[in-house]
């Protein structure tokens, strides 16, 4: 959990300004953040959960590339300086199960990183928590044979995922 864990109660009284950096550290689109402090106060953190994954719904693609900014690269160190304190935490745990990836593996996903980022013109975003290195790379070696209509709307569910995971880490009951 981050030390900057706030009740739903706590969320719901910060100004919008506060309420929008607990927001930002989960998914910096700026559309899906003024909705969800513009609708405060929520009766239950499940109420914002279900709010924020229904805002999710139909993030652009503009939107999604500018908030991929704040992700790094899958396997790589995240860096506070360019993500953020808080991404670089959140990307940290998200990608806990990474630690122990072989040598052979994370070479793979390097260069399965380069060919998507070529290919895409973006970094590859994954949900990685509860993935193993090796699921990781089967589905970057899988995505890159998409077209770019299908994994935008693959990018924008798995930056949606990783939004209401670390929303939920940020808000307690």
């Amino acid at each position: 959990m981050s030390e900057d864990l706030v009740t739903i109660d706590e969320f719901n009284r910060l100004d919008p300004a506060g309420a929008a950096d607990v927001l930002a550290a989960c998914a910096a689109i700026e559309g899906w953040i003024a909705e969800l402090v513009s609708r405060r106060p929520f009766p239950s953190r499940q109420a914002l959960l279900d709010a924020a994954s229904k805002a999710a719904e139909d993030w652009p693609r503009s939107a999604v590339d500018v908030a991929l900014a704040h992700h790094p690269r899958i396997a790589e160190r995240p860096d506070a300086t360019r993500l953020g304190p808080a991404n670089a935490a959140h990307s940290t745990r998200e990608q806990a199960g990474l630690a122990g990836i072989d040598s052979v593996t994370q070479t793979a996903i390097l260069a399965g990183n380069a060919a998507y980022e070529e290919r895409f013109g973006r970094v590859f975003l994954i949900r990685a928590a509860g993935r193993s290195p090796e699921q990781i790379l089967a589905e970057l070696t899988r995505r890159l044979a998409h077209d770019d209509a299908t994994e935008d709307a693959i990018v924008a569910r798995e930056l949606a995922e990783i939004a209401l995971l670390r929303l939920g880490q940020a808000v307690a009951a």
